[in-house]
């Protein structure tokens, strides 16, 4: 699932071919969202909130998508042959100049933009990582609620209430980078281990949206330089079964979660033991 970089990245990109222009024609395959409503509406902002991507519209209405597991944005000149199948399309937007296409994405969705502030999904997210204003005393008194105490922190980094913006990918490579167990309960984490994850966290967020960065190559970087921290692209991610980059350890793997069970990787040696048995 895409995680917030390359929401950023997707935003940026889209950007300068959609905000001020008056969308000419749109469609959506998904039933539901009325997306003929926006025709003839100008487009104010492309901006993207944690794992979701919201277009605005001068006449007050939204459209929300998310990618899911296999969407993914695309942006054609009119008349261009599209690089997907037209029946994979979930969304379409036709400005002049340009067509902005939202392949298989599993939500798309159009409302009023007043209903923002109670939108079921968008107004119980937690602080976004790559919000210039990140709160991080917010995200980190999400993290310590009660509620949350007997919850596996690689579980709980998932948990777009608490925190915007992190997927799978980072979820172990921040845990590894910080010797932290992804099987470590929230409540036996003091404040300052939370906020070291955290930060942790935007300085990759931040590295893989800068400009620049390979689009849909997640790389773990020095945030500084630019430079991959681990001989290949990711510390521990997708590398079970592989030597350790720092202690030659294999790295293993399991799936962890109860709702939406996401496979976790680590090292048993540089971080926490508490995984579980082999």
């Amino acid at each position: 699932m895409p995680e917030g970089d390359t929401l950023s990245r997707i935003a940026v990109a889209l950007r300068p071919y959609l905000a001020g222009r008056v969308v000419k024609a749109a469609r959506a395959r998904l039933p539901g969202p009325q997306v003929s409503r926006i025709v003839g509406t100008k487009i104010e902002a492309v901006d993207a909130v944690g794992k979701n991507l919201l277009i605005r519209f001068d006449g007050g209405l939204e459209l929300r998508t998310h990618l899911g597991l296999h969407g993914s944005w695309h942006r054609y000149r009119p008349g261009e042959t599209w690089r997907r199948p037209a029946s994979r399309a979930a969304l379409v937007i036709e400005v002049p100049g340009a067509v902005a296409v939202c392949f298989d994405a599993p939500v798309v969705e159009l409302f009023e933009a007043r209903a923002e502030p109670v939108h079921p999904t968008l107004s119980t997210l937690g602080p976004d990582l790559l919000d210039d204003d990140f709160d991080m005393a917010e995200a980190v008194r999400r993290l310590k609620d009660p509620s949350r105490a007997d919850m596996e922190v690689g579980n709980a980094l998932l948990d777009q209430r608490a925190v915007a913006g992190i997927g799978n990918v980072f979820k172990s490579e921040i845990l590894f980078i910080e010797r932290v167990s992804p099987y470590a309960k929230l409540g036996t984490l003091d404040e300052a281990t939370l906020q070291r994850i955290l930060a942790s966290a935007r300085e990759q967020l931040q590295a893989n949206a800068r400009p620049g960065a390979p689009a849909g190559r997640t790389t773990t970087v020095d945030p500084k330089t630019g430079a991959k921290l681990a001989p290949s692209r990711l510390w521990v991610y997708d590398r079970a079964g592989r030597p350790c980059h720092r202690c030659g350890t294999m790295i293993r793997s399991a799936s962890q979660g109860d709702e939406v069970p996401r496979t976790t990787y680590w090292c048993p040696v540089c971080q926490a033991e508490g995984g579980p048995a082999s």
